[in-house]
């Protein structure tokens, strides 16, 4: 009965054409502009802003504990009951919107996320806010943002966050890896010839040997592998040079579909570096799983490279892919934590429908998620801190492992330190004692969780011959692994693994190599050290897959 009256009284005045009187309070806001951006004035009042809002979810809670409790969510519609708003804030917020003249679209399949579109004078006005033009330095690039913006006081609880406001990511998705020329003599292995571990190069054939991965190839089509590109795009005819050379098996499917959002320009006669080495691992590694490329174009207007929009679009199906691999990021404080935590969010909801979910830790060490970032404390990575995706690390060598220098691993500062991984950290944190005190938030969400090889991958890429570092090397690799243990599990009649961390620091701890000598520099140190036990640069350790069909109970 309240909220009826109080929807006669809202639609009386729209009626009369006088909005509700509001009275605004400060919702998010940054005390300086990033570091890489600069402030070039302020935006044409006529310059229309597109914008997302995240209504608040009506039982987050409770999707986390059906996270936790591996209640497999099957549907989309029973992930989107617990993202869903309530019908109250829908109205509320819809009321706010129309009062002031905007019209919203919901674009999530949970009703969550609406769109608006606003010219920069009607957003000032309503949101107090300064929206000014910013120059990403590195490329030149414009975007509007502002540095804070207030809501109605009425709309608290109802209204998480308008974006991108107060986020400032660069204008594409950052790729940790760096590509060289190769220049040593290519010629077309047989099974019975070595691998290229022996000239501390890695191959498809390395890694089955280094980890155990079976070539057997998998059987169940319903459990697939996406590989997510950010304006690249991979190469059948790359692919199939990689594979006369590189060891994969001769009866593996050298096929993968693709899929297209967000503008998706998938142009096979342009390939990237990262979209070649993501396709030809996958399905080198992973023989015969169904991997689909999901191209991911520059139309995006969800302010994280098209991460938010790539969950939706998965959570809105019905049959959504076993294990989602990422070979992109940026540094986490370039975006807000309301829109981290509601990025996070769609992955927890994913990792309840089965679906593992990993991303690079990043390729500037304790600098961040790439190297150039001027710092004194250390800089973690995004999206690595949401405690609800796998994050991948990188070690070097065979003889033993090692962590690899380039390996970006830390502590959020958004995040704090989940429960499956609290013991691990504070082992982690006893050994480091008072190093590097106040550099890094030591009550945050500790990344990476596992690792994998990551120097000296061997690619092909417009038909020539490429090594690869980075983090982007050991992402694949872990996901090709996930994804042969959830064909097992499907051909047993088992669930898929979904979300992997609380398994990966209890009962699958065995399966994984320790891995204790390493560092990874940044912000004029040494970075963290690796140790016995979880560390900040290799995670858990590097997988063994017979030790993992073990511990999974196959």
């Amino acid at each position: 009965m309240i909220f009826n009256v109080l929807t006669l009284l809202s639609l009386t005045a729209l009626t009369s054409g006088k909005p509700v009187a509001r009275s605004l309070e400060l919702h998010e806001s940054r005390d300086t502009i990033p570091s890489g951006f600069k402030l070039t004035g302020p935006a044409p009042a006529d310059t229309t802003l597109d914008l997302r809002l995240a209504l608040t979810s009506s039982d987050t809670d409770g999707l986390i504990q059906a996270l936790y409790s591996k209640r497999l969510l099957n549907k989309a519609p029973q992930a989107n009951q617990y993202l869903a708003p309530t019908q109250n804030s829908v109205a509320v917020v819809n009321e706010w919107l129309s009062g002031n003249g905007i019209s919203a679209t919901t674009i999530s399949s949970a009703g969550n996320w609406l769109a608006v579109s606003v010219p920069v004078s009607l957003a000032n006005e309503v949101l107090d806010a300064n929206f000014s033009i910013f120059t990403h330095e590195g490329s030149g690039q414009q975007s509007i943002r502002t540095l804070s913006y207030s809501i109605p006081s009425e709309l608290k609880g109802h209204l998480d966050l308008i974006h991108p406001t107060v986020s400032f990511a660069s204008p594409i998705p950052k790729s940790p890896m760096r590509a060289t020329k190769y220049n040593g003599t290519v010629q077309p292995k047989s099974a019975a010839q070595p691998s290229a571990c022996q000239d501390d190069e890695v191959d498809p054939a390395c890694l089955q040997a280094l980890y155990g991965i079976p070539t057997t190839p998998a059987t169940e089509s319903s459990s697939y592998l996406v590989v997510t590109g950010y304006s690249q795009s991979p190469s059948p005819s790359d692919l199939e040079l990689f594979y006369s050379n590189y060891g994969m098996s001769e009866s593996a499917n050298l096929t993968y579909s693709v899929i297209e959002i967000d503008g998706g320009d998938y142009d096979p006669s342009d390939p990237g570096d990262e979209a070649d080495l993501d396709i030809q691992y996958t399905i080198g590694l992973a023989t015969n799983v169904p991997v689909t490329f999901m191209s991911v174009g520059v139309d995006t207007s969800d302010g994280v490279f098209g991460f938010l929009d790539t969950a939706n679009y998965f959570l809105n199906e019905d049959s959504p892919p076993s294990v989602i691999t990422t070979s992109y990021g940026d540094n986490e404080d370039l975006f807000s934590a309301s829109v981290q935590n509601n990025l996070c969010n769609a992955y927890a909801a994913l990792g309840a429908r089965g679906v593992s979910i990993l991303f690079a830790s990043g390729d500037a060490g304790v600098s961040g998620f790439v190297t150039g970032t001027s710092c004194t404390d250390f800089v973690p990575s995004f999206p690595s801190g949401c405690p609800y995706l796998t994050s991948v690390g990188a070690t070097t060598g065979s003889s033993p492992e090692t962590g690899a220098s380039l390996s970006a691993g830390g502590f959020s500062n958004v995040f704090s330190r989940p429960s499956f991984q609290s013991s691990a950290v504070e082992a982690y944190l006893e050994y480091l004692g008072d190093t590097y005190s106040g550099l890094y938030n030591a009550s945050g969400r500790g990344y990476p969780d596992v690792s994998a090889q990551g120097d000296n991958f061997l690619i092909a890429w417009g038909g020539e011959f490429y090594t690869i570092d980075g983090t982007s090397c050991s992402t694949p690799t872990v996901a090709s692994v996930i994804s042969l243990i959830n064909d097992r599990l499907v051909a047993a009649g088992m669930s898929t693994l979904g979300w992997l961390n609380p398994f990966l620091y209890s009962t699958g701890l065995s399966a994984f190599t320790d891995i204790t000598s390493g560092d990874n520099p940044g912000c004029n140190t040494n970075g963290f050290s690796a140790t016995t036990g979880w560390d900040p640069i290799t995670g858990v350790g590097t997988p063994v897959f017979s030790d993992l069909l073990t511990a999974v109970g196959l």
